[in-house]
């Protein structure tokens, strides 16, 4: 197969949803019709093949995303399981980054819910086509178009309506097929391998007839020939219309809507049908755009076998404690034992095997080509969001963005011997999850774990517990903070001392101001130019940010203020970058504790699914919290109330919920924003 045909032939796909929304059990479904496992896995069993951590298995969510590869029509679909639970959306973030197209995955009954939009907005940075799944049409309360209302209300989405569910809840059936005005079935004794394709009933017919012509409405906008047809009510090709919706897709002007039930092994073929045909291969994609690292030159990166190497590390992995590393090959061949640069870092590296992945099993192989993802071993530097490409032909690749932690709990080890195991398990969790921060405590010499939620925090000590044997007492999860101003304030400082025989003296006056929630730090020089020469200007600037890192009241990082350089003095001879930077952070925290600085909490967006009976309870259990209620939305038998309530509050509220509701309440949270409570 010449590289072009094998390039097309490629998928990089990506299964994201909010979570319970089916995206393991469609993936395992999906393993399953492809040929790639002999038996369907089930979550609720903890038998799932991508969810193969014990933790995985035991919770029924997913924690990291797997990858693997299964062929389909003459297809090699390269195929990312991703978790659904914000705690661990940097899985889901640096997973999209380096896919090439996703499948958002919908329960028929809950809808667009709150991570599913987090997700979506992910896919949309990176600009990355999509195609819909509408799941568990056979649960009660399922409902296909109120599901595709909301994918066009919430999500800014333009859903294109490419098959309808035949019946729903109990009586959900099969699917029509609205490009080839199909009615298909499956038979429920062969584990939904089996299906057949009818003509539409007469009662179907009338029924697809509107939807069937709104299809090939929307795409005559998009497609000339459609349209002509469309004008002249004449009958358009399958063909046709199949070829308009994969250039709209891949275009991110449509976003194509399937239906199904994957637990009852209905509407996963014609899905897979619809990855091979709607979503691009990479060569379907304009080419990744890099920079040279010396120059800033932009590089393009086209997916060719022959161009020079561009690979992204886009996840880092223990396996068996060695150090696996994911990377997605943009360009070039990646061979076993070639030697790759890394220019980010500066050093060159020898990779000692090439791995193709199937979850937590893995097959030797030797060379991987352009659009192809695989596990690399022997890389001992490169991390998340490297790069790694030639020496003679660098390039960089844009970083994968990582997300600040909002929560963190205390470990300790219980024993002496324990202390240098625990220090090695956290520096092997650290390079495998760039969420994740570790920092000693000066006061109370305590190590401080941070990450993305209380679940994220206690599935990293549940793994240092069992899968590394590091005994550690844990302390109570605490909120992290941010600082910032609340008025403006000036101060100056001077640094003037002898240092090693000479002296040094540098004189600083600036003004910090507040900013508005999320402005960040901005920094600005007013001073004459002869009493901060410009050759210090940048230390003054280093001085001034690195005094931001810890504020004056709890010590956490400041945030939103502006802070201008006003002035300052310098003496002949005695300017140093050392004087005006100390003297800098001198003038910096002076202002900060003039400024009356007060501290701020992280807020969470929270919504809560509760039985219409028990919601009075539920709400006065929120605004006890300091909750402040944004709306409350009616479904089939339930409530949802969303509400922004302070994390310091939020502790243990699975628990008061479910005691509150008789176990049926659920609810999710995500970080919303920092701000004063």
């Amino acid at each position: 197969m010449s590289d072009r045909t094998r390039i097309h032939n490629i998928r990089n796909i990506g299964i994201m949803a909010h979570i319970d929304a089916g995206k393991t059990t469609v993936t395992e479904r999906i393993l399953y019709y492809t040929g790639k496992t002999y038996k369907m896995g089930e979550v609720h069993d903890g038998a799932a093949v991508m969810d193969w951590m014990p933790d995985e298995q035991e919770r029924g969510i997913t924690i990291t995303s797997a990858v693997t590869t299964c062929q389909w029509k003459g297809r090699e679909i390269q195929l990312i399981d991703t978790p659904g639970h914000v705690d661990f959306t940097i899985e889901v973030e640096r997973s999209l980054r380096v896919l090439d197209g996703a499948i958002g995955v919908f329960c028929a009954v809950g809808g667009v819910e709150p991570q599913s939009e987090t997700v979506w907005r992910q896919a949309d940075k990176y600009r990355v086509p999509k195609i819909a799944f509408v799941n568990k049409m056979d649960r009660i309360g399922a409902d296909f178009f109120r599901t595709v209302d909301m994918i066009e209300r919430r999500l800014h989405a333009h859903p294109l309506v490419v098959q309808l569910p035949i019946g729903s809840e109990e009586k959900f059936a099969g699917v029509i097929d609205l490009i080839r005005m199909r009615a298909i079935y499956w038979e429920d004794d062969s584990l939904g391998q089996t299906f057949v394709e009818e003509e539409l009933a007469p009662e179907l017919a009338e029924m697809a007839a509107p939807y069937r012509e709104r299809l090939v409405e929307a795409l005559a906008d998009h497609d000339d020939r459609i349209m002509e047809a469309f004008l002249a009510e004449a009958p358009v090709d399958a063909d046709l219309l199949t070829a308009a919706i994969r250039r709209a897709t891949i275009g991110l002007k449509l976003v194509p809507v399937l239906c199904g039930s994957a637990l009852r092994n209905k509407g996963i073929q014609p899905l897979l049908d619809a990855i091979v045909e709607y979503l691009p291969s990479p060569a379907d994609i304009p080419p990744i755009q890099g920079v040279h690292p010396e120059t800033g030159e932009p590089v393009a990166c086209p997916p060719k076998d022959s161009a020079p190497l561009a690979a992204l590390v886009f996840k880092v992995s223990m396996m068996e404690g060695r150090r696996l590393s994911f990377v997605r090959v943009y360009s070039g061949t990646l061979s076993a034992k070639d030697e790759v640069y890394c220019p980010s870092r500066k050093v060159k590296e020898k990779l000692s095997r090439l791995l193709k992945m199937h979850a937590n099993k893995r097959d030797r192989i030797e060379t991987a080509g352009a659009g192809s993802i695989v596990g690399v071993m022997g890389l001992k530097v490169g991390s998340t969001g490297d790069t790694l490409c030639q020496a003679d032909r660098p390039v960089l690749l844009e970083n994968i963005e990582v997300y600040e932690p909002v929560i963190s709990l205390a470990v300790e080890p219980k024993t002496h011997a324990d202390q240098e195991k625990m220090d090695q398990v956290l520096e092997k969790l650290l390079a495998e999850d760039p969420t994740l921060r570790v920092r000693r405590d000066p006061d109370t010499g305590q190590t401080i774990l941070s990450g993305m939620g209380e679940l994220h925090l206690e599935i990293v000590v549940n793994r240092m517990q069992r899968e590394f044997l590091t005994r550690v007492n844990v302390g109570k999860p605490q909120v992290v903070y941010r600082e910032t101003v609340g008025q403006t304030a000036e101060a100056e400082a001077v640094f003037d001392k002898e240092v090693s025989g000479q002296r040094h003296y540098g004189r600083v006056r600036l003004r910090l101001s507040p900013l508005a929630r999320g402005e960040g730090i901005q920094f600005a020089n007013q001073a004459p130019v002869e009493e901060v020469p410009a050759e210090f200007l940048a230390m003054v600037e280093k001085g001034v940010r690195e005094s931001f890192e810890t504020g004056p009241l709890m010590g956490y990082p400041v945030v939103d203020v502006r802070a201008v350089v006003l002035g300052g003095g310098c003496h002949e001879g005695q300017g140093s970058e050392l004087a005006f930077a100390v003297a800098a952070a001198q003038a910096c925290n002076q202002a900060m504790a003039a400024a009356a600085p007060f501290l701020l909490d992280p807020v969470m967006a929270v919504e809560v699914f509760v039985p219409e009976t028990l919601i009075g309870e539920v709400i006065g259990d929120l605004n006890a919290r300091g909750g402040k209620i944004e709306a409350i939305e009616h479904r089939t038998g339930a409530q949802i109330i969303r509400a922004e309530v302070p994390l310091a509050k939020m502790f243990g509220y699975s628990t008061d919920l479910r005691s509150a509701t008789q176990g049926r309440g659920t609810f999710t949270m995500q970080f919303s924003r920092f701000d004063r409570v």
